[in-house]
């Protein structure tokens, strides 16, 4: 059975899981707990990608991410591959690091965010990588001492987590603390990390009762949140891969959207595939990247190497485009 496609939005919130190959330790010391946190402050500061909670294991992490300017999915590509090469160079090993695909799973903000921040931050303390909640408060791998305030990494949004418990920041470390601590007794939270409907409804003695309900519940494994969330997720979804194969049907190309654009700014397509900070040239090339990517189902990867320019500035010139389309009523369709 074909794998289902990932789903992203700009401001989605995400709870993603990764393992080591064949369940292999991934980090070896601290030199390598280091490295892979340089290289994920480094992303996520450079993409405009908010982190609320992370954790580091031995073979696996978790990241809280809400999507910013840059899809999750290059996130995660440009995280991983950069960090599986250096710890092979280090190691002198070659092939795979990581499970060949990580889990990531949409999440219901209003819902799920706070539940979600406490799960992945008692992971160290679950498995007795600390001995208690105060050596987690300190625990250098884990969000949980940013918060607490024993560390600091620019790049992991704390106000937003601490707004939720108060104004002032004393106190409100003081009551995000005790919700942590009454989450230990929770254990391994299944309904937050398990499959589909069963997750999203809470496990499956909750599951079974509401099957005695009328009505239809909707669940899938990429998304948590209840079934009006799932719902509205999956037709949004579904949607957009109509549209993407409606215009591939009706011969929609790179080449076609260039020449779109071309036609409306009336600027020859040689230089509409040359970077420049010319404004005509800037909102033309957002444009075409925003049909090219959201629209037609281009990857962002090729887009990048059609216009010179790197695979993140394809993301954030394609959310300019969408802007531009909208309030200048632009269409890629005559």
């Amino acid at each position: 059975m074909p794998r289902k496609a990932r789903i992203d939005a700009p401001g989605a919130l995400h709870h993603i899981i990764c393992r080591g190959i064949e369940r292999r330790n991934i980090y070896k010391d601290g030199r390598d707990r280091k490295n892979f946190l340089n290289r994920l402050g480094s992303i996520l500061v450079e993409t405009g990608t908010p982190c609320l909670a992370w954790s580091l294991l031995p073979n696996h992490f978790h990241l809280l991410l809400r999507t910013g300017n840059t899809p999750i999915s290059t996130i995660m590509r440009r995280l991983l591959t950069g960090y599986a090469v250096t710890f092979n160079m280090r190691y002198n090993r070659s092939g795979r690091l990581f499970q060949n695909r990580y889990k990531s799973i949409l999440c219901q903000e209003d819902r799920y965010l706070l539940e979600l921040v406490r799960y992945i931050h008692l992971n160290p303390l679950r498995a007795k990588m600390v001995v208690d909640i105060n050596g987690l408060d300190r625990y250098p791998y884990c969000g949980n001492s940013r918060i607490m305030g024993y560390f600091t990494s620019p790049w992991q949004n704390i106000n937003e987590v601490l707004s939720f418990f108060g104004k002032q920041r004393s106190a409100a470390r003081k009551k995000y603390h005790q919700f942590l601590e009454k989450g230990i007794s929770q254990g391994k939270r299944t309904d937050l990390t398990g499959g589909g409907l069963i997750r999203s409804l809470g496990g499956w003695e909750k599951l079974k009762s509401q099957r005695r309900m009328q009505g239809h519940l909707k669940g899938d494994e990429r998304i948590l949140g209840d079934s009006d969330f799932v719902q509205a997720i999956l037709k949004s979804a579904d949607e957009s891969m109509q549209e993407q194969y409606r215009l591939k049907a009706k011969g929609y190309d790179f080449e076609r959207v260039i020449q779109r654009v071309s036609s409306i700014f009336k600027t020859d397509i040689k230089d509409l595939l040359r970077p420049s900070k010319q404004p005509k040239n800037v909102k033309a090339r957002s444009l075409i990247c925003y049909w090219a990517v959201k629209k037609v189902g281009i990857s962002s990867l090729h887009v990048a190497s059609k216009l010179g320019i790197k695979q993140p500035s394809v993301s954030r010139a394609a959310l300019r485009g969408e802007r531009i389309a909208l309030e200048e009523g632009f269409y890629l369709e005559k």
